[in-house]
């Protein structure tokens, strides 16, 4: 992740918007703009593996909507736009207007996959953003320690490790995953 430079001192989410598609991601951090690094073949499929185990699920039981690399508007004036690798909003949050842009607000669940050239700041940040703004549960996961952290706003901290089981908590209730299966 790497802050661009802009001609503008701060852009807003709307701006960030607009931009023409240049194939790269971006996330805004209280007005400035951040280039994603593009995703390695193991962050892509761990990723991919926490997003199907979740849809799978979500799809059976209902409940929401699983997403993948969503823009979330998390704070305006200075504007901050997060993309978690995957996140799950409640359907009671889920609107017809919101389909189109980025969501109005926090997911209920943010799962960042840890890339190599992400610092412990920039992931701590993340995280941060995430329960300062009302995401009730993230999941930190790290495919070279294979281990996955759970965050609750309430300051509550677990560390998971590959022989664990991740559960969904009170916002994806009764989902369960066996960690082997995300690292396999």
């Amino acid at each position: 992740m790497a802050r661009v430079e802009t001609s503008q001192a701060l852009l807003t989410a709307e701006e960030l918007w607009q931009m023409p598609d240049d194939g790269q991601r971006y996330e805004l951090v209280k007005g400035e703009l951040w280039e994603m690094t593009p995703a390695a073949i193991r962050h892509g499929d761990i990723a991919s593996e926490v997003a199907w185990q979740l849809r799978t699920y979500v799809k059976q039981h209902g409940g929401g909507k699983v997403l993948i690399e969503t823009g979330f508007c998390l704070e305006c004036q200075p504007d901050t736009v997060r993309a978690p690798d995957v996140s799950f909003v409640a359907a009671e949050r889920l609107s017809v207007e919101d389909q189109d842009s980025f969501f109005p607000g926090a997911p209920d669940l943010a799962v960042e996959v840890v890339s190599p050239d992400d610092t412990d700041a920039q992931v701590h940040d993340k995280v941060l953003d995430y329960l300062t703004h009302g995401t009730r549960l993230v999941w930190v996961v790290r495919p070279h320690q294979r281990t996955v952290t759970v965050y609750r706003p309430d300051g509550t901290v677990r560390l998971l490790r590959e022989t664990d089981t991740l559960g969904g908590e009170d916002v994806v209730a009764g989902f369960t995953c066996p960690l082997a299966e995300i690292f396999g």
